[in-house]
């Protein structure tokens, strides 16, 4: 593999103009495509084949108007007033009139005359049914709504809109995302000691996100994709995409530290050679994001998909666009300080780098053992992990969305907000019959110790469909609902004797279904997963001590991110801090997600730490001085990436959207574990523990598994620098150009 990369770059070096050009007219390409024909994201998070999901294909089928998308208008009375009183009634029912003539509105739902208005009649609330499904319902539609309500708030009421239709869509590039990319910044020119070598990996990365994320609003056009698909592109593709510029161009400068070094050899060995481990890195992020799929849920595929294509396309970034570019500056590249590095020991001398190896691998046994135990003390809350989707109480507490979900709760119970709606299909039941199946159903569903209310029942104008909401004493996000939502379901048997089939559906009941589906396949994911590591690395390392080890340190990292991500989110810890609006279950994709894109990112750093120590002890073979060199080697770079991550994902924590935010801590605290005390302090002391042995294989192993070859151990001694060639002088004359 290095061989090739070196030839590639050399290639694309001294063809720069048109590789360069080339990406312009890439980028040009696909932005205009994302921006102008771009098609819809949607808000709901559904899976095919579950019985909610089924339940809302039925309606769909035989009762539409049930199954279009609903806004809740809840009012509340000034303080000493009611709703009822008659100067708020009038107001009020103008209002609804006026809801009712916007474009879209097939009924609207009187309070006073369907029992929503609260027992203290202070607050009300009306039910606005469009034609058109919760996710199609155009904004235009719910801005006329609030205008139409307008005469209700001068009134000195309170009025706040819910409901599915209402679901807001995922927004990503605020001022906390943008300060993560200034960090980053910061720590690139430290980590670079050059301003303008630091600048690179961000540009590189922005075109390579940009094109990711515009061609996934491009593909949005023909496929179904929530609005976190997108974000997810644009967080991964933009952590990703800085890191692997900066292994390339730090190996780069590192290289050209040597004043005898050619700068155009230089960037064909960086490419191949920390291109290799980008390259290798990339492709396990690609195929463990492109894994989601084996969950078998449509929206978690599209997500993975577009997750896999936005890193895939930040490793083209990497070694085509990125040795172009460095081909345009040239000698500019080279550190003004050049580290002379020691030909005895083929170090820089007095690196922390090397210091913490020696550290770390004095003690190794004492090291593992400590942290070990800190991450599994750290992965505890992960024991009462529960899964589902977030509900409007996890809105931000200005939002409209929150405040709706609080005054439901305080005028109707903590239950209402968590309304299940039962769907009764009597087509197979004969007619005579059907009346006396659908009540003795509603007394059964009433009698559970958890059920406050159920609604009396509607049918569809064929009458071969039931409706009947059923409104719990618990809220959408405890435990409580979600036994009661299994319990009614038994309550099947009785309605499928009588030759009908009972639906639970709705909101709730769709969270619940999702979370079961992705915790069925949660298991055969980290097989995957796992499986996929050990295979991968064997074959990048020519090993297998090394890859068992990196596969026992991923687990024990998403141990710990998921015990960190319940501890917050689930338990309601540090929420003032992290702005959470209220405790609630973890998104359910939230495990299958943060265990894809951190293989992936975990094995980044294994592979470009690692491959330096494999490097070493393929040309000098002492284990022992290859971990401390390896260290001392990748140690800034890594840490530098690390920190990147951090910061990129960090930033995404003080997303509004409940989902992005819990997406970003996990992720953000994952990298952090992984880099810093699983790589950086247990990869070493392992490798020191089982010094030489961590680099055989079996004969019969050793010949299955290719060679390839990524440490360039096989490609030419570094050239000296040329005076006088043609290509270096051309390097302003290009810039400017370009």
């Amino acid at each position: 593999m290095a061989s090739r990369l070196y030839a590639w770059a050399r290639w694309t070096v001294r063809r720069r103009r048109w590789v360069i050009s080339a990406w312009i007219l890439l980028l040009a390409v696909v932005g205009g495509l994302g921006a102008s024909l771009h098609g819809k994201t949607s808000t709901e998070f559904t899976v095919p084949g579950v019985e909610s999901q089924r339940a809302q294909d039925l309606l769909k089928e035989k009762f539409p108007p049930a199954a279009g998308g609903v806004v809740r208008i809840v009012v509340a009375a000034p303080e000493g007033a009611t709703v009822t009183g008659p100067a708020q009634q009038k107001v009020l029912d103008d209002a609804l009139r006026r809801a009712a003539r916007v474009p879209g509105v097939v009924a609207v739902s009187q309070p006073a005359t369907s029992g929503a208005v609260s027992a203290d009649r202070t607050i009300a609330y009306s039910d606005v049914r469009f034609e058109q499904e919760a996710s199609n319902v155009p904004q235009s539609a719910k801005d006329a709504l609030s205008t139409a309500m307008q005469p209700v708030r001068k009134a000195g009421m309170q009025v706040e809109l819910g409901g599915y239709a209402m679901n807001p869509q995922t927004k990503a590039g605020g001022p906390a995302e943008l300060a993560g990319v200034v960090i980053a910044f910061a720590i690139l020119a430290v980590a670079l000691g050059s301003l303008v070598a630091a600048g690179l990996p961000l540009v590189s990365a922005l075109v390579g996100v940009a094109v990711g994320v515009l061609g996934t609003m491009f593909v949005s056009r023909f496929v179904t994709m929530t609005g976190t698909a997108t974000t997810l592109a644009l967080m991964i593709g933009l952590a990703v995409g800085i890191d692997y510029a900066l292994f390339v161009i730090s190996r780069h400068r590192e290289q050209l530290a040597d004043p005898e070094a050619d700068w155009e050899e230089s960037i064909a060995r960086a490419t191949a050679t920390a291109g290799s481990a980008v390259v290798f890195a990339g492709a396990t992020v690609v195929i463990a994001l492109a894994a989601l799929a084996i969950a078998g849920i449509p929206f978690l595929t599209v997500m993975g998909l577009a997750g896999a294509a936005t890193v895939l396309i930040a490793v083209l970034v990497a070694i085509s666009l990125l040795p172009a570019v460095l081909g345009v500056f040239g000698e500019r590249m080279r550190p003004r300080r050049r580290e002379r590095p020691d030909s005895r020991q083929g170090r820089a001398p007095g690196s922390w780098g090397l210091a913490w190896a020696r550290t770390v691998t004095r003690a190794p046994a004492a090291v593992l053992l400590v942290g070990v135990v800190g991450l599994l003390a750290v992965a505890l809350p992960a024991r009462d992990l529960r899964l589902g989707l977030p509900s409007y109480a996890s809105q931000p507490e200005t939002s409209t969305q929150h405040r709706s979900y609080d005054l439901l709760t305080k005028g109707f119970g903590p239950g209402f907000n968590a309304t299940l709606t039962t769907v009764v299909d009597t087509g197979h039941i004969p007619e005579d019959q059907r009346e006396t199946t659908v009540t003795k159903l509603r007394g059964a569903l009433a009698a559970d110790k958890d059920v406050t209310a159920v609604s009396p029942p509607v049918s569809s104008p064929a009458g071969d469909l039931t409706l009947m909401a059923v409104v719990p004493k618990s809220s959408p996000d405890v435990q409580a609902t979600t036994d009661l939502v299994h319990r009614l379901r038994q309550n099947s048997a009785a309605v499928a004797a009588a030759g009908g089939t009972l639906y639970v559906t709705g909101q709730t009941a769709m969270a619940i279904d999702v979370a079961g589906k992705l915790a069925d396949a949660l298991p055969l994911f980290i097989a995957v997963v796992v499986i996929l590591a050990l295979i991968l690395l064997t074959i990048a390392f020519r090993s297998v001590l090394v890859p068992l080890k990196a596969a026992l340190g991923f687990l024990l990292s998403v141990g710990a991110s998921l015990g960190a991500s319940v501890w917050v989110f689930q338990q309601g810890h540090a929420n003032g801090l992290l702005t959470v609006a209220a405790t609630g279950p973890v998104p359910s994709f939230l495990p299958v997600l943060l265990i894809g894109v951190l293989f992936g990112l975990a094995m980044d750093y294994e592979v470009f730490l690692v491959s330096r120590m494999r490097e070493h002890h393929e040309h000098h073979g002492d284990p022992a001085e290859a971990i401390a060199q390896g260290i001392a080697r990748s140690a800034r770079v890594v840490v530098a990436a690390a920190l990147i991550m951090v910061a990129v994902f960090g930033g995404f924590i003080f997303n509004e959207d409940p989902i992005i935010k819990s997406i970003g801590f996990a992720l953000a605290f994952g990298v952090f574990v992984d880099a810093f005390v699983v790589r950086m302090t247990l990869v070493p002391a392992v490798m020191a523990l089982v010094g030489r042995h961590a680099w055989r294989m079996p004969g019969w192993l050793d010949r299955l598994v290719p060679d390839v070859d990524i440490e360039g151990a096989r490609l030419p001694a570094l050239a000296p620098a040329e005076p006088g060639t043609p290509e270096s002088r051309t390097d302003h004359e290009l810039a400017v150009r370009i």
